[in-house]
């Protein structure tokens, strides 16, 4: 029978899986050159509806505590990550942001007085070899503000990971889930309209489809798992799990997209889940010693001979 630590890590590892088919719709479904169009929809309308069905809204600090994890966990992550996307090529991007998980490992020590073990650094090294085994390509040229906006955005949603942790928030899963969609939609929404421009005036049944995928299942499910195990979880438990995200694009590329696959692509996935494994090992805590006085004869109280 599965222990209720791998059954949270089993259900939150759908997250990235979701997360990895992003790629594929976007590029058969979405009309091309409006990533920050599909950050807005994947956003506001997953944290609207969470909250209409919730019908709760934040209180006291969670107004602001709201607004600030939605800017980091989507707003400021989803637009870094559509600058480094634009002056990347995806393999340098994903492969920067693979670091996230050693920043949340360093961000955890500093900010939850987790241990930072050697496995947890090692594992992390690991993942971003494997990830750049994945997605990285021979002829990947760097961009400087590229490179500076992916780095950007796994720190960005490294704060969010521990600070999500850290504000334990007393209302539901949903309720929280559906606030932080709204104020990172909220974020993106003049940014993508200054960027690139009202949305098309009329979109396809493909387009249509393309989005309700990604606002219900990419969003409104997605981060609802991935909250959850925020909730139950470690964020380095959690957050290692993100490199199942190039794993599963890599697969539905070959899968689905007719993509080559490489020996060293096979090799880098191995190497990324023998990782993401390793990072999730636990020490056995020690049964703690008999208590002394079981064992030792009782000692005089006093006034007794």
């Amino acid at each position: 029978m599965l222990s209720n630590r791998v059954t949270f890590l089993l259900i939150t590892a759908i997250t990235p899986m979701l997360w990895g088919t992003t790629y594929v719709v976007t590029t058969e479904l979405l009309p091309p050159g409006r990533p920050l169009l599909a950050a807005v929809i994947r956003a506001l309308p997953a944290g609207l509806l969470l909250v209409a069905i919730t019908r709760r809204w934040p209180s006291g600090s969670w107004w602001w505590r709201s607004l600030v994890l939605g800017t980091l966990n989507i707003g400021a992550f989803f637009a870094l990550l559509f600058v480094g996307a634009y002056r990347l090529p995806g393999g340098v991007a994903a492969t920067v942001g693979a670091i996230q998980p050693l920043l949340v490992a360093v961000l955890s020590t500093a900010l939850l007085r987790e241990r930072l073990s050697t496995r947890t650094v090692v594992a992390a090294i690991a993942g971003v070899f494997g990830v750049s085994l994945l997605v990285l390509r021979a002829d990947a040229r760097l961009d400087t503000l590229g490179v500076a906006a992916a780095l950007g955005g796994a720190v960005v949603m490294a704060f969010g990971v521990v600070l999500s942790k850290r504000w334990a928030s007393p209302a539901p899963l949903l309720a929280t889930t559906g606030w932080q969609l709204v104020a990172g939609g909220v974020v993106l929404l003049p940014v993508a309209y200054l960027v690139e421009g009202p949305p098309p005036q009329s979109f396809t049944f493909a387009n249509l489809a393309g989005y309700a995928y990604l606002t219900i299942i990419g969003s409104a499910l997605a981060y609802a798992l991935w909250f959850r195990g925020l909730r139950k979880l470690s964020p380095t438990d959690v957050t290692f799990l993100g490199l199942l995200s190039p794993v599963v694009a890599t697969l539905l590329g070959w899968l689905v997209l007719d993509q080559r696959l490489t020996a060293a692509q096979v090799v880098g996935g191995l190497i990324v889940l023998t990782a993401l494994l390793t990072a999730q090992l636990k020490k056995k805590t020690p049964r703690p010693p008999a208590v002394a006085s079981r064992l030792a004869p009782s000692a005089p109280v006093a006034g007794r001979c």
